[in-house]
């Protein structure tokens, strides 16, 4: 397989490459697409067959579970059972950014989305050219980071096309990644919140927002 670089500075003047990378996804294609925190490869989640090519090119085990990105908080009801107050309050307090929310998931998510697992991650990521591809998709977006796995995450086009050259047909250059570190990772399904992954957000302003001190 081929793998080709696009480069995206404008997402005005480069909306064709942005087309077509939705197009590729709705056909159930993987598209690496730059996010705030590291570059990340998309695929349709809520189609199994794109799921399994992502674990397939990404070298993963089914168990782990993939999050699912959207472009704002309206889809977040389409895949989440039920969003608790303390959830919405760090979806308005840091979304679009750096934060992955785990909530119980929507029959709609395909199980192979979230390992099997009841639950899922959603994140909304803070990065024009990957939001004006969710838009253009229409639907959530499982996206790891671009790399196979254990490898180190990668925060230009050129480490993703250095990992997964010929695995992957297309990935959108968008310039350095402005964090180079993953986002972190809440979960919302209990009373109280539990940081399953230190990130870009501190523990400290999760809780923060959560208590309403901030």
């Amino acid at each position: 397989m081929e793998t080709k670089i696009v480069h995206v500075r404008d997402i005005v003047q480069d909306k064709k490459a942005i087309t077509a990378a939705a197009q590729m996804l709705i056909a159930g294609e993987l598209v690496a697409m730059p996010t705030e925190t590291v570059y990340g490869l998309a695929a349709n989640g809520m189609d199994e067959l794109a799921v399994k090519r992502l674990y397939e090119a990404k070298q993963r085990p089914g168990y782990k579970a993939f999050s699912l990105q959207v472009p704002d908080v309206s889809m977040v009801n389409d895949i989440a059972q039920q969003v608790p107050d303390m959830a919405w309050r760090l979806f308005e307090k840091f979304c679009p950014g750096p934060i992955t929310i785990v909530l119980p998931k929507n029959n709609n998510v395909p199980s192979v989305v979230t390992g099997g697992k009841k639950t899922v991650g959603i994140r909304i990521p803070a990065n024009d050219i990957a939001l004006e591809v969710l838009k253009a998709v229409g639907v959530p977006l499982a996206v790891p980071s671009a790399n196979i796995s254990a490898h180190p995450s990668p925060t230009s086009a050129q480490m993703v096309y250095d990992d997964m050259q010929g695995l992957i047909p297309l990935i959108l250059d968008g310039g350095p990644c402005n964090l180079g570190i993953e986002s972190t990772i809440v979960d919302c399904t209990g009373d109280e919140p539990v940081i399953i992954r230190q990130g870009a957000i501190s523990e400290k302003k999760i809780l923060d927002c959560i208590n309403n001190k901030d």
